[in-house]
């Protein structure tokens, strides 16, 4: 007897299910604002020098007290070629003659200009404060701006490391807590950073918490959902992320102060961090099986089937029938696993590969478009709003496309399609936008379906230390994105070409990944190797006949409407 064949004794999806799985998911809703918050945050308004001039030293008496702001920047800050005015350099000295409509140009001495010795004016119309105007990050300290977003994905890449191994090793409950309890903490001290230094610390903390949390959260809905509600299961949860984009992008439309808006979204953490500590969150029961504490699984699995009101199927678990049911899970598994189980194995280490190579493509094009909203030419608002609608169709269409089509073709459908879209961003200036709005929905649904796949193939011993190295990649891939921009002072066109071409290689990478399609959740390294070497002495169609043979289509399909009815 497999786990799955337990999960379904004590009641398959039952309330327990329900509820645990809507638990866990509501705090996604803020993982969005916390990825994706440097978009407000760390917004930059329009800016241009203090304007400074001293009338009574031009030739030109009390001229401030006869001036409006507009001609006051006309004869202190220089325009640049687009005839708006300069950035980061003003006039050493007023230049009075612009105001005569006949003169447009400065000559001789007139042209010299200096930087911004006395700092900035901003427009605050639209931000009222951000960490630019904070701390003056514009013109050649704005790189700061990019940094600190990439310091911050260094903390998911840490967190994924550290804190997915931890995982497998002190059990998946115990590391959400922590994680909530670290991203409350290290999100509230952030709103209240006195330096831009202590800001980036607070960050990149905060950053390794949200990868946590996220790893966890992931392994306790799959580990405790039966494997034909597992592919909604995990679409309803990219739902919720989808709609924590709408969120953001409300919240900072009604909050201009980036302070406020970051308080706004770690504060309900606390809240998180109780109910999963005193009132709900259970352990996962496979976990607990392979980590040798038989005890406490069985316990767990009997508080789960009377949730499920399956009375008499719980009490019927005892230590000794779930040792002896899963001898051969257990005498399988190893002490302990470290990551170097992850290329250990020819199966195990195909696997590996082939997915570091599509989460870090998949993120760094994702966060390459999510990123860059200032740069559309439309309201930094309406774009971050469509760019969460998008995912909704998307992710509608990936999740039919999962159940039906399998995992493997739409993974690789979906990279290629985005990969086409923004490298014909190219051609197709006129609908830029349009189709950055597609390429970042196909990516959406690329992040669903490796989100799934991952958990998929990996062993129970190892599943979260691996999806945890896959988030890593895709940190990786995240802190690279913006260097990629960097490359549109060269070449306007290789942005786009890196952005779209490492989509497309992974897609085609994709297609080297087993089928998981209907099967259950491997248990064991051995179980996955087994499976491989089956599947090329056989032949993946053969393979798929079977399948089909096992749980017919009719049923998967009556399954599926019953989940979206």
């Amino acid at each position: 007897m497999s786990f799955a064949e337990f999960l379904h004794q004590v009641g398959g999806m039952g309330r327990f299910q329900i509820i645990h799985t809507m638990l866990l998911t509501i705090p996604i809703v803020l993982m969005a604002s916390h990825n994706l918050l440097q978009n407000f945050t760390a917004a930059i308004p329009g800016h241009h020098c203090q304007v400074h001039i001293n009338a009574n030293n031009t030739g030109y008496p009390n001229a401030t007290l006869r001036l409006d702001s507009k001609d006051l920047l006309r004869v202190a800050i220089p325009m640049d070629r687009n005839r708006q005015p300069e950035k980061c350099r003003r006039f050493v000295t007023a230049q009075w003659q612009l105001l005569d409509p006949n003169v447009t140009e400065p000559n001789g001495t007139q042209l010299d200009t200096e930087p911004c010795t006395e700092g900035w004016t901003y427009d605050r119309s639209m931000f009222t404060s951000t960490i630019i105007t904070e701390w003056d990050l514009v013109c050649n300290l704005q790189k700061f701006q990019q940094m600190a977003q990439s310091i911050y994905m260094a903390g998911v890449l840490v967190g994924a490391l550290v804190l997915g191994g931890l995982s497998d090793r002190f059990g998946r409950k115990a590391m959400l807590i922590w994680s909530f309890l670290q991203l409350a903490v290290m999100g509230t001290c952030t709103a209240f950073a006195s330096s831009y230094i202590s800001y980036c610390i607070f960050r990149f903390l905060g950053g390794m918490a949200l990868s946590g949390f996220g790893l966890s959260t992931a392994c306790l809905i799959v580990e405790w959902i039966p494997t034909e509600f597992r592919t909604i299961t995990i679409a309803t949860t990219g739902f919720v992320y989808t709609l924590g984009q709408i969120l953001l992008a409300g919240l900072a439309y009604g909050i201009p102060d980036w302070r406020w808006l970051q308080l706004t979204v770690s504060l309900p953490f606390f809240f998180f961090l109780i109910y999963s500590w005193f009132v709900w969150f259970a352990e996962s029961a496979r976990w607990l099986v392979l980590a040798g504490k038989d005890d406490r699984a069985v316990k767990v699995l009997q508080r789960v089937a009377r949730m499920n009101g399956k009375w008499e199927e719980g009490e019927k678990i005892t230590t000794e029938i779930l040792k002896s049911k899963m001898q051969k899970e257990l005498s399988t598994v190893k002490s302990s696993y470290t990551i170097s189980d992850l290329v250990r194995t020819p199966a195990i280490r195909q696997i590996f590969c082939c997915l570091s190579i599509v989460w870090f493509s998949t993120s760094f094009s994702y966060y390459g478009l999510a990123m860059d909203l200032q740069n559309f030419g439309v309201s930094i608002y309406l774009i971050q709003l469509i760019f969460g609608a998008v995912d909704f169709p998307a992710k509608v269409v990936v999740t039919i496309s999962m159940s039906y089509i399998g995992r493997r073709i739409s993974l690789s459908a979906f990279l290629l399609l985005a990969g086409l879209v923004i490298i014909a961003n190219i051609f197709l200036q006129i609908v830029r936008t349009s189709l950055a709005v597609i390429g970042k929905g196909c990516l959406s649904a690329a992040f669903n379906c490796v989100f799934l796949f991952t958990t998929e193939l990996y062993p129970t011993p190892i599943r979260q230390t691996g999806l945890g190295f896959g988030s890593t990649m895709a940190r990786v891939g995240g802190i690279v994105a913006p260097l990629a921009k960097m490359l549109d002072d060269y070449f306007t066109f290789l942005p786009p070409v890196v952005y779209g071409a490492a989509p497309i290689i992974s897609g085609i990478v994709a297609t080297l990944l087993p089928e998981t399609l209907n099967q259950l959740l491997p248990d064991t390294v051995e179980e996955v190797e087994s499976r491989l070497v089956w599947l090329r002495g056989q032949g993946e169609g053969e393979r798929g006949k079977d399948t089909k043979e096992k749980i017919p289509l009719q049923n998967q399909k009556k399954v599926l409407l019953k989940e979206t009815c």
